[in-house]
């Protein structure tokens, strides 16, 4: 009688283990998905302050052609840094471009204080405040999605969890950084 009853209990024994093991399971594979949810939702944030961005940079363009016919090269630069940015996928990508067309932004802006007339100009003086606003708006969404980022690549990499995750193949994020090369201050010539 008495193997009877200490079989019951290895078997309860047994029973809690798989359960607790169960609920890990569920418990971390729940905590993975809302963290690669919440990626995905926050790089969607800067996709959005991206695309604000590059639907005002043809208005600026042109507002800005009208006054400084001669500087052809620097609105082929930011036509150029803008299609790039509108075809970037990946975050490394939309990284790159992001950083591109800020250097081409900076070097127009340049250029305008060259235009008294056109500083002055209404429509040019609402679009670099709306410009504006979108730059300090995409580097929250840069700040927020890298902090999101941070957690998610954490609870990849801490024990025991980052077992789980690595049997289901969870991957680590990008973050949204720029280059050593894209960190260097632009240089302006005229």
């Amino acid at each position: 009688m008495r193997g009877f009853v200490g079989g019951g209990e290895d078997m309860f024994i047994f029973i809690a283990i798989v359960i607790v093991i169960l609920l890990f399971a569920w418990i971390s594979y729940n905590s993975l998905i809302t963290s690669k949810v919440r990626v995905g939702e926050a790089f969607s944030q800067i996709d959005v302050q991206l695309k604000r961005r590059a639907d005002l940079i043809p208005n600026l363009v042109e507002t800005v052609k009208g006054y400084a016919k001669h500087e052809k090269e620097i609105f082929e630069e930011v036509t150029k840094a803008r299609a790039s940015l509108v075809g970037a996928n990946s975050v490394a990508d939309k990284a790159k471009a992001n950083n591109q067309l800020a250097g081409a932004l900076k070097t127009l802006f340049a250029v305008s204080e060259n235009y008294p007339n056109l500083k002055a100009n209404d429509n040019f003086k609402e679009l670099q405040e709306e410009l504006s606003d979108t730059e300090n708006k995409i580097a929250y969404a840069r700040q927020f999605y890298n902090s999101v980022v941070m957690d998610y690549n954490t609870k990849l990499s801490v024990f025991p969890t980052m077992i789980f995750a690595s049997m289901m193949q969870f991957k680590p994020a990008d973050f949204f950084a720029a280059t050593e090369e894209e960190k260097k201050t632009v240089k302006i010539s005229f």
